[in-house]
């Protein structure tokens, strides 16, 4: 669902040994792992940027801050002489240590032998009514001792092949199942642990045998124990039947349902695993290393289909008039969060592809919506056949249109599901929405290969899967397409990884809440962002390429952490490169946060520090952190050496770091270097690239909420921008300024806020005049005008809101294939062949309303999932909180519905995230502050200790101590 001189020594090594541990009781850590980098020069700026980009000479430029003023002494890059001598107790001490030890045994017997005393973790206790001894081991649903207290799952099992029968009952929404694990035992145990979750399994059978599942809720997960131990060599089956209601979330196995153009209402049933789910549907192993084979039997109505992850093997007609269908056995071992099923009446689109069979399904009205997809899909495939060196592994590919889907899409081998607004395209989809389909079917490709066929170990490393597929997305779409290669959503990326609540991309996960919460912008675009910055960093053409091939080929079927990424991607380096790159790597992977580069230009000589750029409301201090950095620049005359202090050709005007803003960190100019950049882009706005001016922006702004730069040159920077007219820095601008906008509204500053309108409608006045109503040919183009017009339509500037009602008349009028039926008592919305992605923009025209009545019903609605489909809450909710009053009714309707909300999208997950940002984001106010802090502390295991919630309560503070700091000068330039 993106060196140094310093390391010129080798490193000490340290030989620890361990005694060995029971296989059951051990417990999964990540391994610790290494990086480096090199950077990217550039000596002229040519008007082709290819041409530009392939002339910039490698530096070799990663620099590590030498001053003492920022390195601690505890820094791991700092050795520590070893001690002169070594001194030996006297005879006084060694007395004494003796007395102590001796009345520390006589204490510990002395409690050992009380009577009723008993020792659990927690030390030892006298059971009582008022203080229960709590067991080591928890006790499960029928009051036996589960034998298991971890969230890991033991390893002395591993499961071969899952045997699944499932009969679903689209008319009761239930279902049945049968479950045959064939396993093997890995190390002797007498008991099997697995998953399973919300399951009424009516009869288990090891050995011909019947056996006792338990059964332990809180982790979900079940248990079988044996009076004889299994040994291990052995090979085992255990078979289990069982009956569930679908699942009314949007995972597991659950229902959905659609309206036809007949106004009939059509139900089906679809899977949603990752990443904890598969567990809902049958009895499984359900974590990532688990991997094994699957054949599956699904029965169904005639009238109904049935796909799942392998091309369909047989289907037998039986007695009680339905139809059994079963699928091939898996040609590869899947993990379970990968396995998929969807019963429906879909109807798909054809093509033959390298020898796959290549098909896009949808509802049956909307068929002609699949051939884009279909012919993305194609050029894809090859391309990524292509470029892995390795064929897609099966002989089928589905790609399937689910009318109610919560995530964007998944990619289950050989079954990617989608939301319809990210497959489906009509001939009315605009350039952007053929974009937004062509990106993910290009992210859950690469899926195929980086999360299917070499899998990560735990969540710990889902950047593995996440970061690779954001990075393919964009490298397939630019070399195969001609898709415009954005990276703008790293500014947000590096916006959340600016908290001190963020987290390293390769970090500890040992809860469910953890799990879910490893779906987010570190994982997915930072990860992205470090595979481009270890590309760049490659000595010669295509040896990350190869890199990544060797990893692919070498873990095929398996699964794997970061440091086999890093092993194979530096298997042919010479000796001294492979321990840059292994430094390198570690330092932007197993800390978390990014580096804030300081310039120091006099005259023709450069200086260059780093620091953790970390965002606190308090004291704290920054880290001791420090990263390898892959350096670029360009300037009106550039020369560059291998360090972190050089000298350039000649004196020059200005210096911009990050070249093309390819690297995840920011830089301070200074106040001097910071003018320079603005006066050379007020006289000449060409004179960087649009990446480069965006990461100004983005930079300048940050630094303004880390409290290094003044308000004042914030504004001094913006002043060019009005003559900008390239989409990535004036949409990054606009953000910045509306986010300020909507800070001000929701203090009720209301004079203040109107002031701030003004300014930001007059500052892209002329560029907002010059945008047309009229489809664009050019998608950046069409990115543009869809920032602007949205702006000034959000700000109720007249003119737009006057061609926007009359547009909207006129498309009534011409009688739209989705109409919107707004009466004093009701909302409605109401199809009739409709299209997705025009329901969502009238979705967002609804929940933009101001009415509060309207408000509540559309929370309600979307509730319910009646007229609203649940799956648009989080939209729902993110357009609501654009205005101070919409932001009051959603805060309002979280706290009430909360646990409602909560079973419809888990706890931690991404739209959980989405949502509470949304109502957060943009308070500033100690009372709204204490407001969430009170609400979120209440919740307690119902979501209090989520990362997500830390992030929004430092928000609110940092937006309170930027507003304080800020609002004189506001008042005073305003």
């Amino acid at each position: 669902m993106i060196e140094n001189s310093m390391f010129e020594e080798e490193p000490d090594v340290v030989d620890l040994t361990f005694p060995a541990l029971d296989p059951d009781e051990v417990t999964y850590e990540p391994r610790s792992s290494r990086l480096l980098v090199r950077g990217l020069g550039e000596n002229d700026m040519d008007d082709d940027e290819e041409d530009c980009e392939s002339s910039a000479r490698l530096l070799g430029m990663s620099f590590m801050n030498r001053s003492s003023a920022h390195r601690s002494n505890s820094s791991p890059y700092t050795r520590q002489a070893p001690p002169r001598s070594c001194s030996r107790p006297s005879s006084r001490t060694i007395v004494v240590c003796v007395l102590f030890l001796v009345i520390v045994a006589s204490v510990t017997m002395v409690f050992y032998f009380l009577p009723g005393c008993t020792f659990t973790k927690a030390g030892c206790h006298k059971p009582n009514k008022t203080n229960p001894i709590e067991p080591v081991y928890p006790i499960s649903t029928n009051g036996e001792l589960f034998p298991w207290a971890q969230l890991r799952l033991p390893q002395s099992i591993k499961p071969l092949s899952y045997d699944l029968t499932l009969n679903p009952d689209l008319d009761k929404m239930t279902f049945t199942g049968r479950t045959v694990i064939s396993m093997s035992i890995l190390h002797s145990t007498n008991r099997i642990v697995f998953h399973g979750a919300n399951l009424n399994i009516t009869k288990a059978t090891f050995k011909a045998s019947d056996v006792t599942i338990l059964e332990y809720k809180p982790r979900q997960q079940l248990a079988v124990n044996f009076s004889e131990e299994l040994k291990a060599g052995q090979y085992c089956v255990l078979t289990m039947e069982y009956s569930a209601n679908f699942s009314n979330a949007y995972d597991g196995f659950y229902k959905s349902f659609y309206i036809d153009k007949d106004r009939n209402k059509r139900v089906l049933a679809a899977t949603q695993f990752e990443p904890l789910s598969a567990r809902k549907a049958f009895p499984c192993f359900d974590e990532p290393a688990f991997k094994a084979t699957f054949l599956i039997k699904i029965s169904r109505k005639k009238t109904y289909m049935t796909l799942s992850n392998m091309p369909k093997a047989k289907s037998t007609n039986l007695s009680n008039g339905l139809v059994q269908d079963e699928f091939e056995k898996t040609s590869v071992n899947m993990s379970t969060y990968l396995v998929a099923f969807i019963v429906a009446d879909f109807t798909p689109n054809t093509k033959n592809v390298s020898e796959t069979q290549v098909s896009v399904y949808s509802v049956p009205e909307k068929n002609g919506h699949t051939e884009y997809a279909l012919t993305i899909t194609s050029k894809l495939l090859e391309f990524y056949n292509n470029f892995f060196d390795i064929n897609y592994p099966l002989k089928k590919l589905d790609l399937v249109a689910i009318p109610d889907f919560l995530a964007g899409a998944m990619e289950n081998l050989g079954l990617i599901t989608f939301r319809e607004t990210t497959l489906l395209v009509g001939k009315e989809s605009s350039l952007l929405e053929k974009q937004v389909v062509a990106s993910v079917i290009a992210h859950e490709l690469a899926h195929q290969w980086f999360g299917n066929l070499v899998t990560m170990t735990w969540w710990n490393d889902l950047w593995l899967n996440e970061g690779f597929a954001t990075y393919m997305e964009y490298m397939s779409l630019f070399k195969s397409d001609n898709v415009m290669c954005s990276y703008i959503l790293r500014f947000r990326a590096l916006d959340k990884d600016a908290l001190n609540s963020s987290h390293a991309v390769s970090t500890d996960v040992n809860t469910t809440e953890q799990v879910e919460e490893m779906f987010d912008s570190v994982s997915y675009e930072k990860g992205a962002s470090i595979l481009l910055m270890l590309n760049a960093s490659f000595p010669g053409d295509q040896q990350f390429r190869k890199g990544i091939i060797e990893y692919l080929k070498q873990f095929s079927g398996l699964n794997t952490d970061t440091d086999d990424l890093w092993n194979s991607l530096t298997q042919k380096l010479d000796r001294k490169k492979l321990r840059l790159l292994l430094l390198m790597m570690t330092s932007w992977t197993s800390q978390k946060g990014f580096p804030l580069v300081t310039v120091n230009l006099m005259g023709n000589q450069v200086t260059l520090a780093q620091e953790h750029f970390l965002l606190t409301s308090d004291n704290t201090t920054h880290t001791s952190s420090l990263w390898h950095i892959p350096v670029t620049y360009v300037n009106d005359s550039c020369s560059l050496a291998p360090e972190y202090t050089f000298k350039l050709s000649e004196n020059v005007t200005w210096l911009k770091l990050n070249y093309k803003n390819t690297g995840f960190y920011i830089v301070d100019y200074g106040k001097d270097g910071w003018s320079a950049l603005a006066q050379a882009l007020f006289s000449n706005v060409g004179v960087l690239t649009h990446e480069d001016r965006a990461s100004l922006i983005h930079n300048i702004f940050a630094l303004s909420r880390l409290g290094r730069v003044s308000f004042l040159q914030v504004i001094n920077l913006l002043k060019y921008v009005s003559a900008d007219t390239e989409t990535s820095p004036v949409t990054e601008a606009l953000l910045q300024l509306n986010n300020i906008y909507r800070q001000l509204e929701k203090r009720q500053e209301s004079n203040l806020a109107s002031r701030m309108k003004n300014f930001i409608m007059s500052t892209f006045r002329n560029l907002t005049a010059k945008q047309t109503w009229e489809e664009e040919e050019n998608v950046s183009k069409q990115e543009l005008r869809s920032a602007l017009l949205e702006m000034a339509c959000n700000l109720n500037d007249e003119n737009c809101t006057q061609q926007a009602t009359s547009l909207f008349k006129k498309y009534m009028e011409s009688n739209g294939t989705l109409r919107y039926v707004q009466s004093t008592t009701n909302i409605s919305l109401s199809y009739s062949a409709s299209f997705q992605a025009e329901k969502r923009k009238m979705l967002k025209g609804l929940a933009s309303t101001q009415n509060p009545q309207r408000l509540v019903q559309i929370l309600s609605f979307g509730l319910r999932g009646s007229l609203i489909q649940t799956q648009e809450l989080p939209l729902v909710i993110s357009t609501m909180c654009q205005s101070f009053a919409g932001c009051l009714f959603a805060w309002d309707f979280i706290q009430e519905n909360w646990d409602r909300l909560i079973e419809k999208f888990p706890i931690g997950s991404f739209a959980i995230q989405a949502i509470i940002k949304s109502v957060t984001s943009q308070s500033s106010t100690q009372a709204q502050l204490n407001k969430v802090q009170a609400f979120f502390s209440g919740l307690k295991e119902r979501g209090s200790q989520m990362r997500s919630v830390q992030e929004a309560l430092e928000t609110i503070k940092l937006n309170q101590r930027w507003m304080d700091r800020n609002l004189p000068t506001l008042q005073k330039w305003l």
